[in-house]
């Protein structure tokens, strides 16, 4: 009988280290998510920062060209347009769809193109060139781009890494227990566009 009981209790004790050990293992699997998420979330708001200080310069651009006479009317109101469009296009990283996400990046990516034709234009005009102002914004812009890159590139590391944490079987299961109903669907990055090996050209 004695032997009975303990065997019972062996068999009892193993169930408990093994459920204790799966949801230790759970619960781990679920923080990381988390975790993962949360850097996720980080990058995002780095990436829409960016641009936004991209969408306060533009004003201050548009004003600056309208005051030289002659200047390319067409040229001037496809940036105001661009920017216009792209302030009109927001999304929710953690919910879009890919052609969501996919309308997102071709709105950002139409107004860097139609930046680039407004300084290639300029350079017909030695004078705004010249222009204090013009060289305030050049540097402004030039480092605005540049950051805007960086960040979409440290949101495409950190969406990476989250996928693939999420898209391990094991993982999936974990999460499908643990996870609270929360969504660790996996999140769509930032493709390359056409000629994107190259930064927008900012010259003034």
């Amino acid at each position: 009988m004695n032997k009975i009981l303990i065997g019972v209790l062996v068999v009892l004790g193993l169930l408990i280290v093994l459920v204790g050990g799966f949801v230790m293992w759970g619960t781990g699997v679920y923080d990381n998510a988390v975790k993962l998420q949360e850097d996720v979330n980080a990058e995002w708001a780095n990436v829409q920062s960016t641009y936004q200080r991209r969408m306060d310069l533009i004003p201050n651009l548009v004003e600056t060209v309208k005051g030289y006479a002659n200047f390319e009317q067409e040229t001037l109101t496809g940036v105001i347009e661009a920017r216009s469009k792209a302030t009109s296009v927001t999304i929710d990283p953690s919910k879009v769809t890919p052609q969501q996400f996919a309308q997102f990046q071709q709105a950002q990516d139409g107004l860097s193109s139609a930046l680039s034709r407004l300084m290639v234009v300029v350079e017909r005009y030695p004078d705004l060139k010249a222009n204090q102002n013009f060289l305030d914004l050049q540097a402004q812009l030039e480092g605005t781009e540049n950051r805007i890159n960086v960040a979409r590139q440290r949101y495409n590391d950190s969406i990476r890494l989250y996928n693939t944490y999420v898209r391990g079987f094991f993982k999936r299961f974990a999460l499908g227990i643990f996870g609270g109903g929360e969504d660790f669907s996996v999140r769509k990055g930032f493709e390359a566009s056409e000629g994107a090996d190259k930064a927008p050209v900012v010259k003034f």
